[in-house]
């Protein structure tokens, strides 16, 4: 600590009161930022003023901000082991948290979510500060960061869970998240498109994208807990987000346009003043209407892109009606009837919600209050806009239906703030049907007259702004060009005729990324692996890629045929921060054996489709034994697994366990690690969080313990719910991790794997078999 920070302490420390820091650590588990005080009269003045909240409830809505978020989680739904995990927490974890009692706070029972399906969602009004220090409930808190590392469980608030589900998403779906940070709807949406897991490559695909470069691998670590071949993070200003190009069935080329578009614009945030306390002393009316040009901007690039029939599911963690109404208003008055409100009242039972308001008024941060457009003096026009005021005409507004938003208030089911509303395009949106692209065949004509070209206005109410793309005046994207019209895009200007601008070499700002190079279907790196594994024919060798153009290849990744498809065609558009899931890792004496590459985890469930060969079929006993100990011999497998591995040469292996349908003993659903066999011993290469969710499902507590702290089990605990509580102490392998650049969250180790001897970290665990 420097001089300076000394000092500062010193003074802090002389000037504090009593009962300061002190008092707030020892005030409970849920006590914390007690200098922030959570009163905001302009904000209990507006939102008063305005009367979003029902008649009688404004005190106990004020009341509900003003208590801390209860903890939330969410199962990842498309994964086979949901069910798995959703057993283990309901007769195991929850059971031993229900009667707990924290200085003075009971502790209950967590709930499901009732709106949500399947039960996949819980809350229970423990606080994430409850969560972390409280010694009672360490085994939970430690099974809800294993799981979440593991990509099994997401702690997620509550109303960030609704947007996905408004979206009716197919397997077929092209899903574009235009502001997708930190990642949670994201994994929402990559756990919809794999809803049916015997599809390895499902034809749709999810492109998130988020203007922060830094924020976006976030958005890597969260998208790469699902292992999907289907995602990709790109790093654009949402507001002028490219439109890209894909091949056609019929050779050409096909502007690409989403079936679904997530729109969580950016916000002033007042509805997470429960978890984000700083909200209570920055909030102020100015935040909404600074905001509300860029998220109309925002909007109106995501209905340009998105398909007709299509849904763009629209949303913010506020409940200003600037940044909610306002702006669907104004989409709706622009779209000239291509977009309509739909209506989702039916969609989530159980889910309590206001509908939207066609009413409303502003206020600016000295407290004046505008009704309408016509009131505000014109020094104010620059902050203040037409469009954040309701549109005047009565028979208009009522044809929006503004009544089908969906505006959360926090008391009513003890959530945070939200609005979300769903829009259904019908027709292309005018702007572009009066600017219709020029063909090839029109050029003629166009050429020969340019005076009948049509005269390009930019959209009333909306005015473009330098690097705004969209089908909007004279800012059309330059990506709708096709090569073939490049031509016919050099006779326009010849002749002065409006058109599209040329292309701009696109700005790289943050990290320079490594390439993303596809091999060809007949790469050297092939035929080794597909005689080694025994793949099938079909296996889609072109969807292969690897992040460098020289040297050797040190890890494969796979994508889909649609991700191929939008890559290949747009590297000069967009700025790719990752996507793949990595199938195979170069290992250095794999090559003595017969190939170079070993499989890789995370890739397994997509690559197993495809492996014929080096397969040992596993019971519950064997994956204990590899999971439990770092190098079993193969004479601690049971008989069946022994005798297949005594016919398998050395080198990487599938360890499967398909379930029994007849005994209800065991996981029911099917299992696949990745394992290396030795000479005399087989290992599982499995990372340490994904070793434990596999345990746990076979009924083996992994607890560990705390340096300096006592064992895993409490003082006297003998016996859980009549079963016998027996401790062993083993040592499990964890994988050794490197950090690398391009966003991967890590690199399993390479060297030195001969003879299960790879020198990996050793950690000791506790491990609680329970037996009746």
């Amino acid at each position: 600590m420097g001089k300076r920070s000394r000092q500062r302490k010193k003074e802090h420390q002389k000037n504090s009161k009593p009962g300061g820091r002190d008092s707030r650590d020892n005030a409970g588990w849920g006590a914390g930022y007690a200098d922030i005080v959570k009163e905001n009269k302009l904000f209990e003045t507006y939102y008063k003023e305005l009367g979003l909240v029902p008649d009688g409830e404004f005190d106990q809505f004020m009341e509900s901000m003003r208590e801390p978020l209860p903890a939330t989680i969410r199962i990842t739904g498309y994964k086979s082991h949901a069910k798995e995990i959703l057993h283990c927490l309901k007769n195991k974890y929850f059971k031993e948290i229900q009667e707990v009692e924290i200085d003075g706070q009971k502790i209950e029972a967590p709930q499901p979510l009732s709106w949500y399906p399947d039960e996949l969602a819980w809350h229970t009004n423990m606080s994430r500060k409850i969560l972390r220090k409280s010694p009672l409930l360490e085994k939970f808190h430690q099974f809800l960061v294993s799981e979440t590392e593991s990509g099994n469980i997401s702690r997620q608030e509550a109303v960030s869970m609704i947007p996905p589900l408004l979206m009716k998403i197919e397997p077929h779906h092209k899903i574009l998240d235009m502001c997708a940070a930190p990642g949670s709807k994201t994994a929402q949406l990559i756990e919809m498109l794999h809803a049916d897991m015997d599809i390895p490559f499902p034809e749709g695909f999810v492109i998130a994208n988020d203007v922060d470069n830094k924020r976006c691998y976030l958005l890597v670590h969260q998208a790469k807990r699902l292992n999907s071949p289907c995602i990709m993070v790109v790093n654009h200003d949402a507001s002028c987000i490219p439109r890209l190009q894909i091949d056609s069935p019929d050779g050409g080329k096909d502007t690409l346009f989403y079936d679904r578009i997530l729109c969580d614009v950016p916000c002033s945030g007042d509805g997470t003043m429960r978890k984000n306390i700083d909200v209570w002393k920055k909030w102020t009316t100015s935040n909404s209407l600074h905001l509300h040009g860029l998220q109309i901007r925002i909007a109106v690039r995501g209905v340009e892109q998105l398909a007709v029939g299509g849904r763009m599911v629209y949303s913010t963690c506020s409940l200003n009606p600037i940044e909610d109404e306002a702006v669907i208003a104004t989409l709706l008055e622009k779209s000239e009837g291509a977009l309509e409100l739909a209506d989702t009242s039916a969609e989530l039972p159980g889910l309590k919600w206001l509908p939207g308001v066609s009413k409303w008024k502003l206020m600016t941060k000295e407290g004046q209050w505008y009704n309408d457009w016509s009131e505000v003096p014109a020094n104010r026009h620059t902050q203040i806009r037409p469009t954040m005021f309701p549109p005047t005409d009565a028979e208009k507004l009522a044809g929006m239906k503004l009544e089908r938003c969906m505006r959360i208030l926090p008391h009513h089911q003890n959530t945070g703030g939200f609005f979300v509303a769903v829009l259904v395009k019908k027709a292309p949106m005018p702007w572009n049907r009066r600017h219709p692209k020029m063909r090839k065949e029109q050029l003629s004509s166009s050429v020969a007259q340019p005076e009948a070209s049509p005269v390009e206005t930019p959209l009333p109410g909306l005015p473009l702004e330098d690097g705004e793309g969209g089908e909007m005046g004279v800012k059309e994207e330059a990506a709708e060009i096709s090569p073939k019209e490049a031509e016919a895009g050099d006779l326009i200007k010849e002749a002065k005729v409006c058109g599209p601008p040329p292309n701009k070499k696109m700005k790289l700002h943050g990290f320079k990324e490594d390439p993303f190079v596809f091999l060809t279907a007949d790469d050297p790196v092939f035929p080794p692996i597909e005689s080694f594994y025994d793949l099938c024919p079909d296996f889609p060798k072109i969807n292969v890629l690897t992040r460098t153009h020289e040297g050797k290849k040190r890890h494969l990744y796979i994508v889909s045929k649609e991700l191929r498809n939008v890559m290949l065609n747009n590297s000069e558009r967009m700025k790719v921060i990752n996507t793949g899931v990595k199938v195979l890792s170069r290992n250095s004496d794999g090559e003595e054996f017969g190939c170079a590459f070993r499989l890789a985890q995370e890739g397994i469930y997509t690559l197993f489709p495809y492996i014929r060969s080096r397969i040992i079929s596993i019971s519950v006993e064997d994956i204990k034994v590899l999971l439990t100990q770092e190098n079993p011999y193969l004479s601690k497998l049971e008989d069946a697994a022994h005798q297949q591995a005594k016919q398998i040469g050395m080198g990487s292996i599938v360890l499967r366990y398909q379930p029994d349908n007849s005994s209800s003993d065991g996981p029911q659903c099917p299992i696949e690690l990745c394992g290396w066999r030795g000479k005399t011993s087989i290992r599982a290469f499995v990372p340490r969080n994904e070793r434990f969710h596999y345990l746990r499902m076979l009924g083996v507590e992994v607890f560990r313990d705390k340096q300096g702290q006592g064992p895993g089990t409490r003082d006297g605990e003998e016996k859980v719910d009549g079963e016998e509580k027996v401790e062993v102490k083993v040592e499990v392998k964890m994988e050794v991790e490197e950090v690398v650049n391009d966003g991967e969250e890590g690199v399993e180790t390479e060297n030195g794997i001969k003879d299960g001897s790879i020198k990996d970290e050793l950690k000791e665990v506790k491990i609680e078999a329970t037996s009746t």
